[in-house]
């Protein structure tokens, strides 16, 4: 099973109560696009010693992106503007 990495800047959706999320670089998603469900394709995720299920979620753009949820930011130490690693893979 594959294995995908992804790495960059952790930011969240201007709108009131908007996702914090790590964007997934265009490459992964159109390898990934054909095992899309109404757009989300789901993952187990991984940032340092926390796993948990999730799924890629669709920018409107074209790319996906990971959602990173607060007990997982705070376990990990992982801030707005501050850049994070996500490891994942596919989920059945």
């Amino acid at each position: 099973m594959d294995i995908y990495e992804v790495a960059g800047e952790v930011k969240i959706f201007p709108q009131k109560g908007g996702w914090v999320y790590i964007r997934v670089p265009i490459e992964i998603t159109e390898r990934l696009i054909h095992m899309a469900q109404r757009g989300l394709i789901p993952i187990r995720a991984t940032v340092g010693m926390t796993s948990w299920d999730t799924s890629l979620l669709p920018m409107g753009d074209g790319t996906h992106f990971i959602p990173l949820n607060a007990k997982v930011r705070q376990k990990e130490g992982i801030e707005t503007g501050g850049n994070a690693t996500v490891s994942f893979r596919i989920r059945n």
